[in-house]
């Protein structure tokens, strides 16, 4: 690996502290942001208070690495702004930080596949938009873009309880029967990464990542993984549009008063009725040598989730 020092957003979070670990364990002297930690931890990695709005922060964070890996990034919100003001701006100020110390060789952006639909939510904007962003500050920097499907894995919370529930038996529905999704596991992710910091030469790209399961799953598949794995029947439920819709409308009137950001908004309805969240890996594959090495199939029989 030639990356000697790496900066890193997003440390605490799900993909954050997985890859963190992983760099630790790799002998990289780790730079980690953070709102509520600083010093030095027993694993050596180097914490830095403040956030992405943090100028000074920001700057000694960048300050001597050779690599910058972005993994921050808002995914609850009951407006733009709320994802703007990490998701663009933060991912914006972010890079200033890194070409004004000068010492960063390559710059990688964990975003999200919602990216490629940047009309159906908030979230998907300003995913798109912090790309944006992030390769028009770049100045000469290498900037390359991961764009993972759904990420899974422990320590996820998002779709812990949809696995959970269908290996008792059940499987909520939503959007079309033949809607088509893919997955990727948080170990595959940081294996990812971790080509990217070991190639000698990285150029700017976008790579789409997921599992590598051919076509990718739809709800029938999903359903058949589960009987399988259970050797007993899985029961479907669909959740109607209409009423998915009314819900996170309620939702999102709800959270003005609780001041809790949501999860569920028409944003992010939308984003789950979309019929086809499939990818490829092809050109990560043949950039960067990575290959998936979980299936979803895999990671359900051995609760790697």
């Amino acid at each position: 690996m030639s990356a000697r020092v790496v900066a890193l957003t997003g440390a605490t979070g799900f993909i954050g502290s997985v890859l963190r670990e992983r760099l630790v364990a790799r002998g990289v002297e780790v730079r980690a942001l953070a709102r509520s930690r600083s010093g030095t931890a027993e694993d050596g990695t180097k914490w830095i208070k403040g956030t992405l709005e943090d100028e000074p922060a920001l700057a000694e964070l960048t300050r001597g690495a050779d690599a910058v890996i972005h993994c921050a990034g808002k995914v609850r919100g009951r407006a733009a702004r709320d994802f703007d003001s990490v998701n663009v701006q933060g991912s914006k100020h972010l890079m200033e930080a890194t070409r004004l110390n000068g010492s960063c060789e390559r710059f990688l952006l964990i975003s999200s596949l919602a990216a490629r639909h940047p009309t159906l939510s908030w979230y998907a904007a300003s995913k798109f938009e912090g790309e944006r962003q992030v390769k028009a500050a770049a100045g000469a920097i290498p900037v390359c873009i991961f764009r993972p499907t759904a990420v899974y894995g422990p320590g996820d919370r998002e779709l812990r309880p949809l696995f959970d529930w269908l290996l008792r038996g059940w499987l909520v529905t939503l959007g079309r029967d033949d809607s088509q999704f893919s997955f990727l596991h948080v170990d595959d992710l940081v294996s990812a990464v971790m080509q990217w910091l070991d190639a000698p030469v990285v150029q700017s790209q976008t790579f789409e990542l997921c599992d590598g399961q051919v076509q990718g799953y739809d709800w029938a598949s999903l359903a058949g993984i589960a009987c399988d794995i259970r050797h007993a029947p899985v029961r479907q439920a669909a959740v109607p549009a209409g009423v998915l819709k009314g819900l996170a409308r309620a939702n999102l009137v709800l959270s003005r008063f609780t001041r809790r950001a949501p999860m569920l908004t028409p944003g992010k309805v939308n984003e789950l009725m979309h019929p086809d969240w499939t990818c490829s890996n092809a050109r990560i594959s043949a950039s960067l040598g990575w290959e998936p090495q979980i299936l979803l199939r895999q990671a359900l029989r051995n609760h790697m989730f």
